[in-house]
């Protein structure tokens, strides 16, 4: 008996620990990390038969990035590399297939737009702007090409003048920011140079410009992107755009029908809604307009329904009211009956599909983590996947859900070589004795009859989730490698389980959540492997500030990670967007101050005692910098073990490589400090 469970011990160490290769596997590290590819979303041709798609690689020791164009077979997953600078972005078809546009900074410039004929040899550069160009896309004709710039309103469709006012501001010695405006920065921009975003157009021809939005000064997506569509007959263009006007107090996008003849006349087609209106796409008749519609316009998590607006009744028809999902990246089908779409569900985000006319719906593929949804011809779907064991590749599916392909393996070799701990999907009692989703990480070698330190992980948002995917930033993996168990709970507030879950928290965001992360450390202590003495709390963001309220309310972990987490709520009012924090917060420092004050960390300083890492970037505007200071210095006025981790160059974000690397070691030496 001794001899066969010797045996079968040492086939499972090899079954383990040896790759597919006969290769003994590695300790996964945040070099590997950094070393994988990234793939971007694909763009089908108009036959369906092939997708362009993006590659991005990381040089670690010079701290850069590449980016190139690929060319992928949807049938076959043969792959084909088509630009070699390094420098390109955003690829998409003509309406025949017989070119490609892409953009690029090949020259050492700004981002302009690029054309490259069948055959895919040198590309023609067609746009030579002084500011950078974004969202490309094809005319139905196929000789013009709209995109986005942002520029000055004074220049006044004279490019040579927007240059002036470029030059003018970059040589000014002022470096005073001046505004009277509500949103006057956002994330890590500010926003008072007077530059906007507009829509243009470009001759492929003659590379002819014409400003299809002027005397508009307003905002786009704000993160930096567009969302628009162009109609089938090419005389008109929908596009998501924010309704408000300057101080800009708050953000409420409705969709604009805009001519493509350069007047610059412009139709609301979704005034009467007071929230949020995204994402327009044509039927392929061109008679309809898909978009997304939101009803809460101070919940930034809201709950988005899709709608399907008729443009010759000029009328709305709500096709998932019924629907407890929250819907993106819709696509018609081919034929215009279907509707297919993304949305959370459960802790992962699935592909599903409703009738046009609106009525039951149908999950197609509900694993993972998925996005970037195309109708690919034949009845099929591309699409990107990833999970908490891989990154993303492109995968194809068909329309009811059958024969799953996946079409590339970019970091197959890296991984094959990584030695990963299991993940289990578990459900436990939280607070009010509501069932509560957790993903649970274990470490290489996990052994259920030894005792482990525990890593708790608490998800920003608070509206958003730990989900069945893979990470960059926060990678569950690499938390797990040095020997911890890591729990990640998905506490009331957490988006995926339906809109009444999501909105649970409203008024008071510590309370529940609290609980329910207090309930799954206790349940993971009651599995009978975690060493209680050996525990620790990290989070960033919202789950930054769920660690400062865990400081100020329990001692029973043996150390903290506050990552760009809000300390003091107060704070949250000099934000870049400050216009849902009353209703979220339930008080404000002007009215219902007492409710406010209840849920804010920094009324509890006087029962810290757990010791912290504090890491923030001085770019974040939106968790301020100075709620990291502040929680540090108090920490160590105090007395207690802290250690602060400042960056001037980042965001709420951790992007560059060596700074993610470097984020990682921090966080794996403070925890080995203190759970080893």
């Amino acid at each position: 008996m001794k001899k066969i469970t010797l045996l079968i011990t040492v086939v499972l160490f090899f079954a383990v620990h040896l790759n597919s290769n006969g290769h003994e596997k590695k300790n996964f590290t945040a070099t590997d990390l950094w070393e994988m590819e990234r793939i971007g979303s694909p763009s089908v041709s108009p036959d369906g038969k092939f997708s362009l798609f993006t590659i991005t690689t990381y040089d670690i020791e010079s701290n850069t990035s590449s980016t190139h164009i690929h060319l992928l077979n949807n049938e076959r997953g043969e792959m084909k590399q088509l630009t070699f600078t390094g420098r390109e972005s955003s690829p998409f078809w003509s309406p025949h297939g017989d070119k490609i546009g892409f953009i690029s900074r090949r020259e050492g410039g700004t981002a302009q737009l690029y054309i490259m004929e069948s055959g895919w040899s040198e590309a023609k550069r067609i746009t030579d702007l002084p500011v950078g160009v974004f969202g490309p896309k094809w005319f139905p004709c196929g000789e013009r090409i709209a995109f986005a710039a942002n520029i000055h309103p004074d220049y006044n469709g004279d490019f040579e003048k927007l240059e002036n006012i470029l030059k003018e501001q970059k040589e000014s010695k002022v470096t005073a920011k001046v505004t009277e405006k509500v949103m006057y920065r956002f994330w890590d921009r500010w926003l008072t140079d007077g530059f906007f975003p507009r829509l243009f157009s470009v001759e492929t021809s003659t590379g002819e410009v014409t400003d299809l939005m002027p005397g508009t000064s307003n905002y786009f997506e704000m993160m930096g992107g567009v969302s628009y569509d162009i109609s089938p007959d090419g005389e008109e263009i929908a596009v998501s755009m924010n309704n408000t006007p300057p101080p800009f107090e708050k953000l409420n996008y409705d969709i604009f029908l805009l001519k493509t003849d350069g007047s610059g006349d412009m139709k609301n087609i979704t005034e009467h809604n007071p929230a949020d209106d995204i994402n327009p796409v044509y039927s392929p008749d061109g008679n309809y307009i898909l978009y997304g519609e939101k009803e809460i316009a101070d919940f930034y998590a809201d709950r988005v329904e899709m709608v399907v607006y008729d443009k010759r009744r000029r009328t709305g028809n709500n096709i998932t009211s019924g629907i407890d999902l929250s819907c993106e990246q819709w696509q018609w089908s081919p034929d215009g009956r279907t509707i297919f779409f993304h949305a959370q569900h459960e802790a992962k985000k699935a592909i599903f599909s409703v009738p046009v006319n609106g009525g039951r719906h149908t999950m197609i593929f509900g694993e993972g983590n998925n996005n970037n949804l195309k109708p690919s011809g034949n009845n099929r779907l591309l699409f990107t996947h990833d999970n908490l064991n891989k990154p993303a590749d492109i995968y194809s599916i068909d329309t009811r859900g059958r024969d799953l392909r996946q079409l590339t393996s970019v970091n197959n070799e890296i991984l094959d070589g990584l030695q990963l701990g299991n993940i289990e999907n578990v459900t436990y009692k939280g607070a009010n004795g509501v069932d509560i989703q957790m993903y649970i990480v274990y470490p290489p070698g996990f052994d259920p009859g030894k005792k482990y330190p525990l890593v708790l992980m608490i998800h920003g948002g608070p509206h958003s989730i730990f989900g069945d995917q893979w990470h960059y930033r926060w990678n569950s993996h690499l938390f797990s490698e040095p020997g911890y168990v890591v729990a990640m709970p998905n506490f009331h507030g957490s988006t995926s389980f339906g809109q009444e879950f999501a909105k649970s928290i409203h008024g008071s965001h510590a309370d529940l959540p609290f609980r329910d992360i207090m309930k799954a450390t206790d349940y993971m202590i009651n599995r009978g492997f975690i060493d209680e003495t050996r525990m620790a709390a990290t989070g960033g963001s919202y789950g930054g500030y769920m660690v400062s309220w865990i400081a100020g309310h329990t001692d029973r972990y043996a150390c903290l990670v506050n990552h760009a987490g809000v300390y003091n709520i107060h704070m949250q009012f000099s934000a870049d967007y400050t216009w849902y924090r009353p209703h979220q917060y339930g008080g404000s420092p002007w009215e219902n101050f007492e409710t406010l004050q209840s849920a804010n960390p920094a009324m509890f300083a006087h029962n810290f005692s757990t010791p912290m890492l504090v890491i923030h970037g001085e770019k974040d505007f939106r968790v301020p910098v100075g709620h990291g200071l502040l929680v540090y210095g108090i920490y160590k006025r105090m007395g207690i073990d802290a250690r602060l981790v400042y960056y001037p160059d980042e965001n709420h974000w951790i992007l560059s490589p060596q700074n993610s690397i470097f984020w990682y070691g921090e966080f794996h030496d403070w925890l080995d400090r203190y759970l080893r």
